[in-house]
């Protein structure tokens, strides 16, 4: 019974569905994460009465068909790579974007990845990094005997150095944005990488050619709405169930019919 089957793709469908939510739900906390949501298909469809077929010899045709589904499937499972909400850490090396625009880092292996997630901090160099010790680019040194760090809403560094009164500039952030960013592919550690989908980076500095700004002693909170989150889990928890009870639905009906071939 074709029911069965198309009910079969439904519960797995919603399977998948659930499993994004709970991932989504489960990096509420996750700094600079941009939530995914899951989009389905159907699929083919087996047409037993083409719509618009003739029907008798004087030319009537068929004003609507007769075509049976074969269930659904997941198409993919995007990113939302809408503004998160901005949280004060107090701490100098913490920015977050206000805006368009990703921190460009270089990877040990040499790749080039990208992050929303600006919470750096100094290595035994001074140079900045992220928490997992990857540099930040283009890369920033800061001075070993300095008393103070401001970075500006457009990405300039100053360090203020003991004895000086004037602050030295010590770089420029820059940002990097994508034509297609929902494209990018995400490799964890709240990084993303270029594909051939997301185009190729362009570069730019904060606050110009439509980037961000930037914040000091701020990050950028997940875009994860608690509520909505939990109202989709409850209409996927629902849809599951209704394909459950198709299925068992289809099975009954095909015991009957068993029973009735069997009499």
């Amino acid at each position: 019974m074709r029911a069965l089957q198309a009910a079969a793709t439904g519960m797995m469908a919603q399977e998948l569905n659930v499993q994004v939510i709970s991932n989504n739900i489960a990096n509420l906390r996750t700094t600079g994460y941009k939530r995914q949501q899951a989009h389905f298909q159907d699929l083919l469809y087996e047409n037993l009465r083409r719509a618009g077929t003739q029907t008798s010899d004087q030319g009537t045709r068929l004003p609507a068909g007769l075509a049976l589904g074969s269930g659904v499937k997941t198409g993919s499972t995007p990113r939302v790579m809408s503004q998160g909400n901005l949280t004060s850490t107090e701490k100098t090396y913490d920015v977050a974007i206000r805006g368009e625009g990703l921190f460009r880092v270089r990877m040990p292996d040499g790749r080039t990845a990208y992050t929303r997630d600006g919470s750096f901090d100094l290595d035994n160099a001074g140079q900045m990094v992220t928490r997992d010790g990857y540099v930040l680019e283009p890369g920033i040194t800061i001075p070993q005997n300095t008393t103070g760090v401001t970075i500006s809403a457009n990405g300039q560094v100053q360090a203020t150095i003991a004895g000086q009164t004037a602050p030295t500039i010590v770089g420029q952030l820059q940002l990097s944005r994508f034509i297609n960013k929902v494209g990018l592919e995400s490799i964890g550690d709240n990084l993303f990488v270029e594909t051939a989908a997301s185009g190729q980076a362009v570069e730019g500095n904060p606050g110009q050619d439509g980037f961000g700004n930037l914040q000091q002693s701020y990050l950028e909170e997940a875009n994860v709405n608690a509520v909505t989150e939990i109202s989709a889990l409850i209409a996927a928890q629902r849809a599951y169930e209704m394909n459950s009870k198709v299925v068992t639905a289809a099975d009954q009906m095909l015991s009957s019919t068993s029973a009735m071939f069997r009499g």
